[in-house]
């Protein structure tokens, strides 16, 4: 999908707290066991970390240790650039900005150790995570009950609120040269299409294409959009993004930011 080109869609937090009902808390993760400080990042150093976002490779990044794992649901945002360790205690390897693509930064969390979360990031490479120290105040929480999960063996898209079903599709999936990245992704940004007319909103998840480095002008961003007729219906001819019926797409565009997608 081409990410230059589109308007972006800003969703502020106060939107989608009330579309979602997300219980934001600050961030101040409590453990037993003692807590490992954070290396020290200048200013000048933050400024020379990359930006995690979708347009980023970031190499150092650890992979998520579990791609086919479940979560509690907790997802964070930073107020500010905020630093992206490799580990607990471990090196800087990038800075999670506030915003992505017009949109608040909303990550899910996958770990937690002390005040430290391990959270999914949306670069390169797929399944891309980090960790970053939550006790500052530039960090804040929030419960998700919302998940997304793709077959793409069967074609099926099911949406569920508080681990029961709220709708259930049929999809299409990336053709067998440029197939639906597998893992555990997330709804990274809402934006309003202004180029193609085949869907008034694409959702860009946090992967992308393994097979393309580029579409489109953009960074080869997998996304979730519709189609304007239902030839892709239980067939795999995308190039690489899941197509969904127009009702699915009006109830998975008001999902919060940091749903977690399961693909399969």
């Amino acid at each position: 999908m081409d990410i230059s080109k589109r308007r972006k869609r800003s969703r502020t937090l106060v939107a989608a707290v009330g579309v979602a009902t997300l219980t934001v808390l600050v961030s101040a993760c409590s453990s037993s066991s003692p807590d490992v400080a954070p290396a020290a990042v200048s200013q000048e150093d933050l400024t020379q970390l990359p930006e995690a976002n979708t347009f980023a490779s970031i190499a150092d990044a650890a992979k998520d240790p579990q791609p086919t794992g479940t979560t509690g649901g907790k997802v964070l945002h930073p107020n500010s650039d905020v630093v992206v360790y490799q580990g607990v205690g471990g090196k800087a390897i990038a800075k999670l900005p506030s915003i992505q693509m017009g949109s608040p930064t909303w990550v899910p969390v996958i770990a937690e150790q002390g005040d430290w979360a391990q959270v999914l990031l949306p670069a390169r490479p797929n399944a891309a995570a980090g960790w970053v120290h939550v006790s500052s105040a530039e960090v804040v929480t929030a419960n998700n009950d919302y998940v997304i999960n793709v077959n793409r063996e069967t074609f099926s898209l099911d949406l569920l609120q508080d681990g029961k079903s709220v709708g259930t599709w049929k999809i299409g999936t990336g053709k067998p040269e440029h197939p639906t990245p597998q893992g555990r992704a997330f709804v990274m940004a809402s934006l309003e299409e202004t180029v193609n007319t085949y869907s008034p909103i694409v959702l860009p998840l946090s992967y992308h294409s393994d097979s393309l480095e580029t579409f489109g002008g953009g960074p080869g961003t997998v996304g979730i959009h519709t189609w304007p007729d239902d030839s892709f219906v239980g067939k795999a001819n995308s190039d690489g993004c899941i197509r969904v019926p127009a009702d699915a797409l009006g109830k998975l565009a008001k999902v919060p930011l940091g749903t977690m997608v399961n693909i399969v």
